[in-house]
């Protein structure tokens, strides 16, 4: 049943997703950056309605005390789709680091340019640094927003991480911002591939914040990568109903 369930919800979230795009990206013509943020969140809420109810897949956030004042760097790990839809209800308004191609993607490219995304072309090297760092430090003086970053920059399989990336810690030292590192469990429910999704309750838990002000950037980038991936851990209650 559990992936006849999977299925269903599938097709829901594709169905939805496209006819949402359509509108959003007709009325967020018209929408400042903040409206736009909000309409984004109502694409989301519909989506994990239906994953609670077809799936019995449910999320609990941890830690929201530790988001400081004003708008800062948010580190996130990404080890599937849910976090893709998350960040638009999870956290205050932001502004993501994404990879460039998805802006060829009809409605989803084309909603993520409304929503002022920060696209970059990972093999450019210093060039990508240097766009997230042009563009996070304008996103965040002219739209007030935090900056979202997917600091391995990809989705990266449950247990397994890989170097951290140093765009995010560079913006931070530079803007004098603070680094939320925010860890989750998601990819052992809704895996990166597959169909597939279980019954449980996924974990977000936002962490003490980090300065990066002045010091190293590898040695604000292993105390993050430590803290998240220490955090990042097996659920309890993560099962898989097959059939």
């Amino acid at each position: 049943m559990q992936w006849i369930a999977s299925i269903l919800f599938t097709l829901f979230m594709g169905v939805w997703t496209i006819s949402f795009g359509f509108v959003y990206c007709v009325v967020c013509v018209f929408l400042p950056w903040r409206g736009c943020f909000w309409m984004a969140g109502m694409l989301t809420y519909p989506v994990f309605f239906a994953l609670r109810v077809i799936c019995g897949l449910r999320y609990t956030v941890e830690g929201y005390e530790n988001l400081p004042a004003g708008n800062h760097v948010i580190f996130m790990k990404h080890s599937s789709t849910w976090e893709t839809y998350g960040i638009m209800v999870l956290f205050p308004p932001l502004v993501w680091v994404m990879k460039r191609e998805i802006l060829w993607i009809p409605f989803v490219g084309w909603g993520c340019m409304l929503a002022r995304c920060i696209a970059i072309d990972r093999k450019a090297g210093a060039s990508a640094v240097n766009q997230v760092l042009t563009q996070g430090k304008q996103r965040m003086e002219e739209l007030k927003a935090w900056i979202l970053v997917f600091p391995e920059g990809t989705r990266m399989a449950p247990g397994e991480t890989r170097r951290y990336g140093s765009s995010g810690t560079l913006l931070a030292a530079q803007e004098n911002r603070l680094i939320v590192p925010v860890a989750h469990n998601a990819g052992y429910f809704w895996p990166r591939r597959g169909l597939l999704k279980k019954r449980g309750t996924i974990r977000v838990i936002i962490g003490p914040p980090i300065v990066a002000a002045g010091r190293d950037t590898r040695e604000v980038n292993d105390e993050v990568q430590r803290w998240i991936e220490a955090h990042s851990t097996p659920p309890a209650d993560a099962t898989s109903v097959a059939g």
